[in-house]
């Protein structure tokens, strides 16, 4: 496995790493094989991922102390990456966007007890509170780098303007943002702003929210807690005008011998070297499979054929207001 530095301050990680989300939260079976999902971090690590990323959000807080139970032991082979910011710590603990200093340090605490570790080696902002100016959520993420409970911070799914005055207070490391073939939004304007200001990219959901792997035809094949029952693009006629997407990079997959995921995985690796995307799943198989698009390499025809795909129909979120605009 490959491995590249993320932003200026030199956070080295694996090419690829690994999404933990759906281990414990939002898809359907989650949270229901926890043996299989700590099986499927250990064999990611054998396998060279070094980068291991969940937030306090997911479960809540499930899916930290899973991975915290994961990497007993482990923890000087792995970056560890999470999320704070859309639980509300200083009120009942319900949703909720808080940005505050305040919050920043009671997320911080509670983050690193669940993972059982000394500190965070990358700690993202969720989701932007436009309540709570950026200059003083970065300061206290500053401050904490300072004390070396976190080694480095990040921003997901934050506007170009709030990049860059987040930026000016302190560099960020990294920008986590939903990338894709399908979701190439990032690059009109994100991914040329953090290669000039030096920031690394996280792709997430860079298999499309597995619909890229091209096993999903149905809303029937998705348990009814599954909130891709929601989402615009899976919905009715759209599900069905995607699969269209689906089918392409199919093709493409059957020229290499390969799947359409690696496939998927292997465009989005050579959009750039300063890329990482975090492929999630709970399966050592599936953990293989996204592992070996490491090693494809596309033809410069079928970059092509696959940059000239089209965008998928529907929204990303039934609900896009928590994207920071």
């Amino acid at each position: 496995m490959k491995h590249i530095t993320l932003g200026t301050g030199g956070l080295n990680v694996s090419r690829l790493g690994l999404g933990c989300m759906g281990m414990s939260a939002f898809y359907s079976g989650a949270g229901t094989d926890d043996s299989e999902s700590i099986r499927t971090i250990h064999r990611a690590i054998d396998l060279g991922v070094t980068f291991f990323d969940t937030a306090e959000i997911y479960g809540p807080y499930l899916n930290e102390q899973l991975l915290g139970r994961a990497l007993a032991g482990r923890r000087d082979q792995v970056v560890v990456a999470t999320k704070f910011g859309t639980i509300l710590h200083r009120g009942d603990g319900g949703r909720g966007l808080d940005g505050s200093a305040e919050n920043v340090r009671l997320s911080v605490e509670g983050s690193l007890t669940r993972l059982g570790i000394d500190h965070i080696d990358l700690y993202y902002q969720h989701r932007m509170d436009q309540g709570v100016p950026v200059e003083e959520t970065v300061g206290a993420l500053a401050e904490l780098i300072a004390e070396g409970k976190i080694g480095h911070y990040g921003l997901s799914e934050a506007a170009p303007e709030t990049i860059r005055r987040a930026h000016a207070v302190h560099p960020v490391t990294a920008l986590q943002t939903e990338y894709s073939l399908w979701s190439r939004d990032p690059e009109r304007e994100l991914l040329p702003l953090v290669r000039d200001l030096g920031i690394g990219f996280v792709p997430y959901a860079p298999l499309g929210r597995g619909f890229l792997t091209g096993k999903i035809r149905s809303l029937d094949q998705l348990d009814e807690a599954d909130f891709r029952r929601s989402n615009p693009r899976f919905a009715g006629e759209n599900l069905a005008a995607n699969i269209r997407i689906v089918e392409q990079v199919d093709a493409v997959a059957a020229e290499l011998a390969a799947t359409p995921a690696q496939v998927a995985l292997a465009w989005l690796l050579a959009q750039g070297d300063d890329i990482v995307p975090i492929p999630g799943t709970k399966r050592v198989s599936r953990l293989e499979e996204n592992v070996a698009a490491d090693a494809l390499r596309l033809s410069p025809e079928q970059l092509a054929t696959l940059g000239a795909i089209d965008a998928p129909v529907g929204d990303r979120y039934a609900d896009m207001s928590p994207v920071d605009r």
